[in-house]
């Protein structure tokens, strides 16, 4: 466990910059959080690819994080929690805490209205995702909606391939859902203009309710090692930027979001 007043570091990884919410929640819990990301934008996108695939590349990404003994790693990517938890958990841990990234169903169908879960098309209609449903969402109306391309284009910061894709989903998502599961990291960095998108169909009813991963996920690594948010601790913490395995800067595509330009405003590990 770590006391209060301890220096916590946590990795993250992910296939790309999708980690940026996840890392970003961690910096709003404890600004003083040393971070390290790691991810592998070269092997993107990562849900067409087979399990196996996917297993190896996410425990080559993790294993450059590991080397820098954080205190836990954020597995800040759905596919890789899906296809790799197993594997990662079954090297790293007990010594390093694993903790993965489930999407928001449970939440989503505690508010008891129709929702919609946007996803990769390699989630949507898994068994994976259909084990959740089942599991927490039994007897609500659930839509779920593949969203090709989306993640792909927020790894890019690609605005007008963002907005093809968001619109796409957006007419797929029935009017009447209060609730949308963000399915996918990449989602969270541009879930505003997804409420625009989906909300701009339903004038006159209740703002719509999203739901990501991304303060849940930060809030368990924590709990996970008996580390108590601290929203004003100084000073801020250090980040340490991987590139398949090397030391890099955030890649350019992530100063397009606001959680990459607050990860950005911190000093780096020496």
């Amino acid at each position: 466990m770590v006391d209060y007043g301890d220096r916590v570091k946590i990795a993250l990884m992910d296939s790309g910059i999708g980690l940026l919410a996840a890392a970003a929640a961690v910096r709003r819990l404890r600004p003083d959080a040393d971070l390290v990301v790691s991810s592998d934008p070269g092997s993107m996108p990562w849900g067409p690819r087979t399990p196996e695939d996917v297993t190896g590349l996410a425990l080559a990404v993790a294993r450059a994080a590991a080397a820098h003994r954080p205190d836990a790693l954020i597995v800040a990517c759905n596919t890789a929690s899906v296809h790799a938890l197993p594997a990662l958990r079954a090297e790293l841990e007990p010594g390093l805490p694993v903790i993965g990234t489930v999407p928001a169903i449970k939440p989503a169908a505690a508010g008891g209205g129709p929702f919609a879960i946007w996803a990769t098309p390699a989630t949507t209609g898994s068994p994976y995702q259909r084990g959740l449903i089942r599991e927490f969402a039994r007897d609500a109306d659930v839509t779920e909606v593949p969203c090709p391309g989306l993640a792909d284009a927020v790894e890019h910061a690609d605005e007008e391939a963002i907005d093809r894709a968001v619109a796409a989903a957006a007419a797929l998502t029935p009017a009447g859902v209060t609730d949308l599961v963000l399915g996918c990291t990449h989602y969270e960095l541009v879930a505003e203009r997804i409420r625009a998108a989906v909300e701009g169909d339903r004038p006159g009813r209740a703002p719509l309710v999203l739901h990501g991963s991304a303060e849940a996920v930060a809030t368990q690594a924590l709990r996970r090692i008996g580390a108590a948010p601290a929203p004003s601790a100084e000073p801020v913490g250090t980040l340490t930027v991987l590139l398949a395995g090397h030391a890099g800067d955030l890649p350019e595509p992530a100063m397009a979001y606001a959680e990459g330009l607050l990860l950005k405003a911190v000093s780096p590990a020496l």
